[in-house]
């Protein structure tokens, strides 16, 4: 009696020659070209960031114990120092998670010389973030310059992106830049200081950003975030001039939004959903430089129960962006970037199906013995030689990026908690890796029909590019973020023990203080 594996044996061997055929083979030799120009792009990238981790070892060889600050240490000055321009960094929170805390203390420590303020925005005092703000700055008391803004509900855009016009209707007078941080992004002592020289050195330049290095928490979502980021970092990788542009970061002219220029507020204001691709499109429009410092990298700590549900929200959230635009030019570029990304996808994990059908095949004629007249199914084994080979060389390059771009950040944050590459599972990457891809144009044929999507606990329904509806039932499934885990709703039920500790720590301060005025 035939077993249920030798009944399937002529439909695997079957797919097997099929998989031999033209159009099958240029699939699979399509899918090592992937491969390697992904590995050929990270290491580039590595090269970029690598030039700049020596430059700032071969500084601190020649005596600047401050080269994690500043290429040249008379810039440390008090003559030079005293001529730097205001900056106004706006913050734009929602919820409260376990690495907050000390993102946030990073921002505003910064060894920025110049006049800095920090405007903490926030819809309202119920957010959880409000009073964990409050009693983080109770630490600083007057050596910072501070504000804590309630920008109240947004009606004609995302909350984001509301929250961070009413800041700059809010920053100083006599601010020069505008400085828009993620309350997810751990900031170096001298980012602040390397975005603003940068922008005084080329008056040309529109906006100046940066790009996350994630720290996965050893979720398979998390690994997932890594790998979806990966591709991207080395477009900001460039040392310099990019098309790309990331919200988390982004360094812009205050005069811009006092002057609507271009449109910038109106755009961002009227239906914007994603800051950073509006913005984008807006450059790239009126043909505006975008550019990338080669130490603008930051480490992005992931939460720790980043499960997969929480990253199939934020990949949709992510390819929902392409639904959203400002005019007939970026709707042409989002759909090219739909078109392109959906191929590119579905291309990569196509040989790999293909190459686990040619080992099965091969498996079961060495283990059965069989004799074929015609083509062997076993001829299929050099291609998945090649593509394995082309894996292993993308994985190498992704790990060398990886590890530069940590080197880098222990370099730019000496005093901070270094960062390690040991706690990588790289055969969790390879994993992540497929099913990213693989989800990818699931995720975009969902946005695109659906035109609806739950960012932070707020469902926005888009027409015609823009948002038309903002819907704020509290759904139960969406009680966390994404990435940070923030719980958007409340105190109730948080389990952060970093929040609470601190929460307590504020709670005495504030006892001894009243008994003090007593």
């Amino acid at each position: 009696m035939l077993t249920l594996f030798e009944l399937l044996d002529p439909y695997l061997f079957s797919a097997s020659q099929f998989c031999c055929s033209s159009i099958a083979v240029f699939i699979q030799i399509q899918g090592c070209l992937i491969c390697l120009t992904l590995a050929l792009g990270w290491a580039l990238a590595a090269y970029v960031r690598k030039r700049e981790v020596k430059r700032m070892r071969r500084s601190l060889k020649d005596g600047n114990t401050f080269a994690f600050l500043c290429h040249n240490i008379n810039e440390l000055e008090h003559s030079f120092q005293s001529k730097l321009p205001r900056v106004s960094v706006i913050m734009p929170l929602k919820g409260f998670g376990e690495h907050n805390l000390q993102n946030w203390r990073s921002q505003i420590t910064s060894l920025y010389g110049g006049p800095l303020e920090f405007l903490f925005v926030v819809e309202s005092t119920e957010d959880p973030a409000y009073e964990a703000v409050c009693m983080l700055l109770e630490n600083f008391n007057d050596d910072i310059e501070t504000h804590i803004v309630v920008a109240g509900l947004s009606t004609t855009c995302s909350q984001k992106i509301h929250n961070q016009l009413v800041g700059v209707e809010k920053m100083h007078k006599d601010t020069k830049y505008v400085l828009f941080l993620d309350d997810d992004v751990r900031l170096h002592p001298g980012s602040i200081g390397a975005l603003t020289t940068e922008m005084e050195k080329n008056p040309d330049i529109f906006i100046q950003t940066g790009y996350p290095l994630d720290l996965p928490s050893g979720t398979f979502g998390s690994y997932c975030i890594y790998e979806y980021h990966m591709p991207c970092s080395m477009g900001f990788a460039t040392g310099g001039k990019t098309f790309f542009l990331w919200g988390g970061c982004m360094m812009m002219h205050a005069d811009d939004f006092r002057k609507d220029l271009y449109g910038v507020v109106t755009g961002l204001r009227d239906g914007g959903y994603s800051d950073d691709m509006t913005l984008a499109a807006i450059a790239g429009q009126h043909k505006r430089l975008i550019t990338s410092p080669p130490v603008a990298v930051f480490p992005h700590p992931l939460a720790s129960d980043l499960s997969f549900p929480r990253y199939w929200n934020y990949l949709r959230k992510q390819t929902f962006v392409l639904e959203s635009y400002i005019n007939r030019v970026n709707w042409i570029m989002n759909r090219a970037l739909f078109a392109v990304h959906f191929y590119l996808s579905w291309g990569f994990v196509a040989p790999y199906i293909m190459a686990m059908i040619h080992t099965a095949a091969a498996l079961r004629v060495y283990f059965k013995g069989y004799s074929f007249d015609g083509t062997s199914p076993t001829g299929g084994l050099v291609l998945v030689g090649c593509l394995a080979i082309s894996t292993l060389i993308e994985l190498f390059s992704m790990w060398t990026l990886t590890k530069v771009e940590i080197q880098l950040c222990n370099d730019l944050s000496p005093e901070g908690p270094p960062v390690s590459l040991g706690s990588y599972n790289w055969l969790l990457i390879f994993l992540a890796m497929l099913v990213d891809n693989f989800l990818y144009p699931i995720s975009a044929i969902k946005s695109h029909f659906g035109q609806s999507i739950n960012w932070s606990g707020v469902r926005y329904h888009l027409r015609n590019g823009k948002i038309s509806k903002i819907d704020r039932k509290k759904e139960s499934a969406f009680r966390y973020s994404d990435l940070a885990g923030k719980y958007l709703y409340g105190y109730k039920g948080a389990r952060h023990a970093s929040f609470i500790s601190y929460l307590t720590g504020g709670l005495v301060r504030r006892h001894q203080r009243k008994q003090s005025q007593d």
